[in-house]
């Protein structure tokens, strides 16, 4: 099966368009990659939907794999290399069946590969199709990375000696096994171990006995490995090494950063040293675009919410603000508003602070105050660039939204940032940045804000009745929701919570997904930012043209078993 015939299929089936298959066509033949990892890699089609289509198109049946009743005593039958290396995966056995999935059941050295391993159990082959995401799901399995860390420390032979510490020995060591190898593979490790959990952040921190490793996984941090305290210098010395910073400089914080590939991806790692008593504390922000660059529908925009923002999508000008907490997934959002505008025939610029994901066919540049080119100046050199599509950072000063709201009179979309609790609060926010008032109804088209709340796992989640107080809450949100929206809502009402398995790790959730509220403009919010803009006659005017808050997005996401109502009532508090 050629790459052609996939994309066409898929275009049949309308799971990607015209424009998708010449914009995978075009990098494939740039980079040699395959069509379907550049699928994969930057979300642009459901995985299981194209396992399902090459089901059809080689007639091998699809299988779901399910995680809950997985054998993992089943990897020792195909070697981890072997899996990576051609897709395909154990499932299970029955009697002399050897049941496999395979990514590419038409791959020739994938079923060499396979029949080797069938003659070596003496079994016979039964092969299904499975998707990317089981695939992946499968291979992280194959990762003892604890096992790998203690082995490596062992082969270091370091002898404890005891709390305190010399400054001297500790150079002495970092000088001798700075390219040891085991230090290295310590390192190496750990960030394959943070690409394979999904996990934002890394943060490496030496306490008084021992250096600890923590991961920051769906917005929360756990300890993953705790190393010994001798291994301090040279592991951040390390980090420090790929990074280019300057090793002998402990003093002051350092920022940098490093790309390198991990399970076929390229991963760019942010890199960031704090100077502490117990030693240098460095931070590292994991930037996957498999993880952090999502669709619409992997953001959670569905019904009301997605139909606004599709609308004002195709308007010739005019903002797009988003607001909230930092962490919230605004830039998140903005990358996939970026993504929807991204074509050949729109020169899109970005300003951002700093560069997260590189988007292809983006400008991106990154602002460096320090030299004076900070979101006003380059906001003032991007309109030098012809641009159609500018995306600014963040909204942090009277000078960046002045120059953003008259780019956007002037024929452009603008994307951007503010820290505002709610979206009914961003008129407000921009007045209090001394924009005049009768310039926002031209200028901005609409206000979104958003919270991120854990996505509840497939495999595990349980449903139970809500009590008196969950229904009390529940009822309340429906109550303010247009009529065809509630009806889809009925008592008694179900909410659902995830024990955790071992699918999710024993987490319960398996990702985060967003609360949304998305204020339009409209005629009648124009006549009311031109005559009387307070709050009180704006949360009117949201609640008259049906905006649903972030408290009733998330409720009805409880309802449909996305999310825990307990986490969505947190962080809505009303």
């Amino acid at each position: 099966m050629t790459n052609d015939r996939l994309l066409q299929e898929l275009e049949k089936a309308t799971l990607i368009d015209a424009g998708t298959v010449m914009k995978v066509q075009r990098e494939a033949l740039l980079t040699g990659k395959s069509a379907e990892d550049i699928l994969y890699t930057k979300r642009l089609a459901d995985d299981v939907k194209v396992a399902q289509v090459k089901s059809a198109i080689l007639k091998v049946p699809y299988q779901k794999i399910d995680f809950s009743k997985f054998d993992e005593k089943m990897l020792q039958i195909i070697p981890e290399t072997t899996a990576r290396t051609y897709g395909v995966v154990p499932l299970g056995r029955k009697n002399d069946l050897l049941i496999v999935g395979m990514m590419n059941p038409d791959d020739q050295k994938a079923q060499e590969a396979l029949k080797f391993v069938a003659r070596a159990n003496k079994a016979s082959l039964g092969v299904y199709v499975i998707a990317w995401g089981d695939w992946q799901q499968v291979l992280q399995k194959y990762s003892p990375y604890r096992n790998d860390i203690d082995d490596a420390v062992k082969s270091l032979r370091i002898k404890p000696e005891g709390k305190s510490r010399s400054a001297i020995r500790l150079e002495e060591m970092a000088e001798t096994d700075m390219e040891n190898a085991p230090v290295i593979r310590v390192v190496a490790r750990t960030f394959e171990e943070a690409v394979i959990q999904r996990v934002s952040d890394v943060h490496i921190e030496p306490q008084e006995d021992y250096l600890r490793v923590r991961f920051r996984i769906n917005g929360e941090l756990q300890e993953t490995a705790s190393l010994p305290i001798e291994l301090a210098h040279p592991v951040i010395s390390r980090i420090k090494v790929l990074s280019n910073l300057k090793i002998d400089e402990t003093r002051i914080p350092q920022d940098g950063r490093f790309r390198t590939t991990v399970q076929n991806r390229d991963i760019d790692f942010r890199v960031a040293t704090f100077p502490t008593p117990a030693g240098e504390k460095v931070a590292v922000r994991v930037l996957d675009p498999s993880v952090g660059l999502k669709s619409f529908d992997g953001l959670g925009l569905t019904g009301r919410n997605l139909a606004v923002i599709e609308k004002n999508l195709s308007r010739p000008y005019g903002m797009i603000l988003v607001s909230g907490p930092t962490g919230s997934g605004k830039t998140t959002t903005l990358y996939a508003v970026l993504q929807r505008l991204n074509s050949d025939k729109v020169n899109i610029v970005s300003l951002e602070d700093p560069v997260e994901y590189l988007v292809s066919g983006v400008n991106q540049s990154q602002v460096h105050p320090e030299i004076g080119y900070d979101f006003a100046s380059g906001l003032r050199q991007i309109l030098r660039q012809d641009p159609d599509v500018i995306m600014v950072g963040e909204i942090r000063d009277s000078e960046t939204a002045e120059l953003a709201v008259r780019a956007a009179l002037t024929g452009h979309i603008v994307l951007s940032t503010l820290h505002t609790n709610n979206s009914i609060g961003v008129v407000s926010r921009l007045m209090d940045m001394k924009v005049e008032p009768f310039l926002l109804p031209v200028s901005v088209n609409i206000m979104l804000s958003q919270r991120l709340v854990g996505e509840l796992c497939i495999a595990c989640k349980v449903s139970e009745p809500a009590s008196p107080g969950v229904v009390k809450v529940i009822t309340e949100a429906l109550q303010g929701l247009p009529e065809d929206i509630r009806s889809r809502y009925r008592e008694p009402y179900k909410i659902f919570h995830a024990p955790g398995c071992n699918v999710c790790k024993g987490r319960g959730i398996t990702g985060r997904i967003a609360l949304f509220e998305i204020l339009e403009m409209t005629d009648a919010l124009k006549e009311i930012i031109t005559t009387s803009p307070s709050i009180q006659r704006i949360a009117k005017e949201a609640k008259d043209q049906g905006m649903i808050t972030m408290r009733q997005d998330g409720v009805m996401k409880a309802l449909e078993g996305l999310v825990m109502i307990e986490e969505v009532v947190r962080e809505t508090e009303e």
